[in-house]
């Protein structure tokens, strides 16, 4: 007669999640939850990460660049005045460039408004003479004032402008846009979570008898907890791989609309190799805030049940 076999003490595995969760994982409308909200995030922070980089290049642009205007009625006296303007920017040694903008161009880009009525050089509008200038160094509201008082004395009719102020309401707008991708993608990270948590919490409702005959077996609520958060991990991963492609997608659609515009401006918002790393990092965040959520979920939830 053969001795018992001995019997093997310590913890008891629980491994196979199918015996909690009863749901299939792709049938069941989690995965297909975090898909939206990761295709949202994305969608919002490429958004974001856009505006950052168009307003970064426009302020490079367009920094130490000031606009010197001669308004004149007399022509000969305005074309006395702009010579004298870029002569006395060319002297400068903080000028990079200095340039006349021809009236060819000048009448070109006000024609779609005015009309060439409007802009017939006998009885029209006068057009101011514009000298463009770009300074080396910061422009600062003292030197801008400084220049301003100088060429006064050899041009009355001049009016300097720093380009920047120009663009200063669209910055504001690119900024409040900034704010609301942070808000859309915080309240997203939000509602994935709230999402995580009626998830678990309902799976918990459902295996009730199931974890409590695990509990008599031995079985603790962390193991309990882990079972639950892969299972909900592999869910987020696999709605996050199918998020992921349906923002950048979009983004693609996006992207190629604005660069028919043709525009510098709209041009400068292109991603950047850190910016790709921070898109696709989003669906792993994703991950580990929804395990996060569900093990803290499922302990918190099985301390009030047993």
């Amino acid at each position: 007669m053969s001795a018992p076999s001995p019997i093997r003490r310590g913890r008891p595995r629980f491994g196979n999640s199918a015996s909690l969760l009863q749901q299939a994982r792709i049938a069941g409308p989690m995965p297909w939850v975090i898909a939206i909200m990761i295709a949202l995030t994305v969608m919002a922070a490429g958004a974001g990460l856009a505006l950052n980089n168009l307003a970064a290049n426009a302020r490079d642009e367009i920094a130490g660049g000031i606009t010197v205007q001669i308004v004149e009625a007399a022509p000969a006296e305005r074309d006395r005045q702009a010579e004298w303007a870029v002569s006395f920017f060319s002297n400068r040694d903080d000028v990079t460039s200095v340039r006349r903008v021809p009236d060819e161009e000048l009448v070109d880009l006000l024609e779609p408004w005015l009309g060439e009525v409007g802009l017939a050089e006998e009885d029209g509008v006068p057009i101011p003479a514009m000298v463009d200038v770009r300074l080396s160094g910061p422009l600062t509201a003292n030197r801008l004032r400084a220049i301003r008082t100088e060429l006064l004395v050899l041009a009355p009719a001049a009016r300097i402008d720093a380009q920047a102020s120009w663009l200063g309401p669209v910055f504001d707008a690119i900024r409040a846009l900034q704010l609301l991708a942070i808000g859309m993608i915080v309240l997203l990270a939000f509602t994935s979570a709230a999402a995580v948590w009626l998830a678990a919490r309902s799976a918990l409702g459902s295996n009730r008898d199931t974890i409590e005959v695990i509990h008599h077996l031995g079985g603790t609520d962390s193991q309990i907890a882990s079972i639950f958060q892969r299972s909900i991990g592999l869910d987020a991963a696999l709605g996050g791989a199918a998020g992921l492609l349906l923002g950048l997608a979009a983004l693609f659609v996006i992207g190629r609309q604005f660069a028919q515009l043709e525009s510098g401006l709209v041009a400068g918002g292109g991603f950047g190799p850190l910016d790709w790393v921070a898109i696709a990092a989003i669906p792993l965040f994703g991950i580990v805030l929804a395990m996060i959520t569900a093990r803290f979920t499922v302990i918190a939830a099985l301390r009030r049940m047993l």
